[in-house]
């Protein structure tokens, strides 16, 4: 059987002035997934996910909601969707019941009920000692845990996270986290993150998006395996305390001398590290340093690591996420 499209959307293009923010964007989200949409900051998930709730209107392209076109500001897709904006948006004044059983209201809830379910999801989140309490007073872990249970007070279909776990401390993201997995299958969640970490841990399906292009689409097993097999060394090379040796002798032909040393591994000298990746890397690793030692070059911090969802972004772009 065929897994139902539940949110499509064709040749989304979104500009603002000379800046492409969103470029021809397309893709399909399948029901019951959690799709990882994936980027640096500013690549412009935010602008993307925006269109695709009816936030924003795109300047070209169409959104399709169960096969049915977004119409202008998604007035009749409201129900059907639940979005957890990156930025928190509280009312101050309000308590956190209050406000979920304002938001539940406005959804169209009757009051008993949109009060029921804002009193379950007080619960779910570990908000009920901050119940009664102002959101103005909340500190901000809480408010984003808040965030949240707006963002399904409705008990919408389709649940979109704008970095959900920004500014969390460690125990809220580690809730929230656990809360959105718990989550899965129930509903179809989008995630947006710049964090590829928690994109391998937690989505089905990983969109990876760089100046509002969309660069590949997969599983996170097979982007991973897309970048080479086996595990990856990574040693930075210091001289004592003065930084890295990118000026010694050795080291502008150590990138070839390691690749022959080592048959089919894949070798890559940076500006003060080397990264070797290959199968049964870890019994390379004495190989690794004698040669070193032999050309003269100190080695420092060596880790050995699987493939990362960033190995995949350099692949694809050249540059680590955060550059």
């Amino acid at each position: 059987m065929n897994p139902t499209v539940v949110l499509r959307t064709d040749k989304l293009t979104k500009r603002y002035g000379p800046l492409l923010a969103v470029d021809k964007l397309s893709l399909d989200i399948v029901q019951g997934e959690l799709f990882g949409f994936l980027g640096p900051n500013g690549a412009g998930k935010t602008t993307a996910i925006n269109m695709m709730c009816g936030l924003l209107e795109p300047d070209q392209g169409r959104v399709f909601i169960h096969g049915r076109l977004l119409s202008r500001n998604g007035a009749g897709s409201r129900p059907l969707v639940g979005v957890c904006p990156q930025n928190n948006i509280l009312w101050e004044k309000l308590t956190c019941l209050e406000q979920l059983q304002f938001v539940g209201e406005v959804y169209g809830l009757p009051r008993h009920a949109a009060r029921r379910r804002g009193e379950k999801l007080i619960d779910d989140l570990d908000l009920a000692a901050n119940r009664d309490q102002l959101a103005g007073r909340l500190s901000g872990g809480t408010q984003r845990r808040l965030n949240l249970a707006l963002a399904l007070v409705h008990d919408p279909e389709i649940l979109i996270l704008d970095e959900p776990e920004a500014g969390l401390d460690p125990h809220s993201r580690v809730r929230v986290r656990d809360y959105i997995k718990d989550l899965t299958r129930v509903k179809t969640i989008i995630l947006t993150t710049h964090n590829m970490d928690e994109a391998d841990r937690l989505a089905d399906r990983v969109a990876i998006i760089d100046h509002g292009r969309l660069l590949v689409l997969d599983t996170p097993q097979t982007l991973k395996q897309s970048v080479g097999q086996g595990d990856v060394i990574e040693i930075i090379l210091t001289e004592g305390h003065h930084g890295p040796r990118a000026d010694h002798p050795a080291y502008p032909d150590l990138e070839a001398r390691l690749s022959s040393l080592l048959p089919g591994a894949q070798v890559t000298v940076g500006h003060d590290t080397l990264t070797v990746r290959s199968l049964n890397a870890v019994n390379l690793i004495p190989l690794i340093m004698d040669d070193l030692a032999a050309a003269g070059l100190q080695p420092g911090q060596v880790r050995l690591r699987p493939n990362t969802l960033e190995d995949v972004f350099i692949r694809l772009t050249g540059r680590r996420l955060r550059e």
